[in-house]
């Protein structure tokens, strides 16, 4: 098994908590004596683009993770950073279910519109999407696979990826994150 190394796992929109996969994966990788920060980022269900901004940054700053794990709006959140571009390269990144770079929900509408980054300040990145994730349709998907220019896995009726689709434990994120793998197990839950 290797270790990842320094993991920062950044929540979207209303926190990630149990039973959620990402509250599931920090409490597993700290079992297993990895070094993970799971912040809550202020105000989840109201989340505003330059506080959450300012917030992480200075996370970034203090932990110096060498893989980040986003799901939801923080991918929106890492995209915003990379087109700052005062960030320093983590080594892996994963990008997990981001919503449409148009959404226009009332309440994190200070995240939208955005263009994909040209840098995502990261050696190495993986797209995990949803065939069916009502935040975000395949086809642009595809499409920010394309401009990101990373790999993509696709999960078959996963939904959001989170624990409203059956997204608690979920081991093939584990296994990636200890082992690089993409291809086992095919994103099962």
């Amino acid at each position: 098994m290797k270790r990842p190394g320094k993991t920062l796992i950044l929540h979207g929109w209303g926190g990630s908590d149990w039973p959620h996969w990402q509250s599931w994966l920090a409490a597993e990788m700290a079992k297993a004596y990895g070094t993970v920060s799971f912040p809550l980022i202020q105000h989840p269900h109201f989340p505003h683009l330059n506080r959450w901004k300012k917030e992480v940054k200075a996370h970034l700053e203090d932990f110096r993770p060498q893989t980040v794990v986003c799901h939801s709006l923080a991918n929106t959140l890492w995209f915003h950073l990379c087109h700052d571009g005062e960030m320093a390269e983590v080594e892996r990144l994963l990008l997990v279910a981001p919503p449409s770079l148009r959404c226009d929900i009332e309440t994190i509408k200070s995240f939208f519109p955005l263009e994909a980054p040209p840098k995502l300040y990261a050696k190495e990145a993986l797209l995990v999407v949803s065939d069916d994730d009502p935040y975000m349709p395949l086809e642009e998907a595809r499409a920010l696979q394309k401009a990101l220019n990373i790999p993509m896995k696709i999960l078959k009726n996963a939904g959001h990826i989170n624990a409203e689709s059956g997204f608690g434990p979920w081991p093939w994120v584990l296994e990636y994150l200890q082992n690089g793998t993409i291809e086992d197990e095919k994103g099962k839950r």
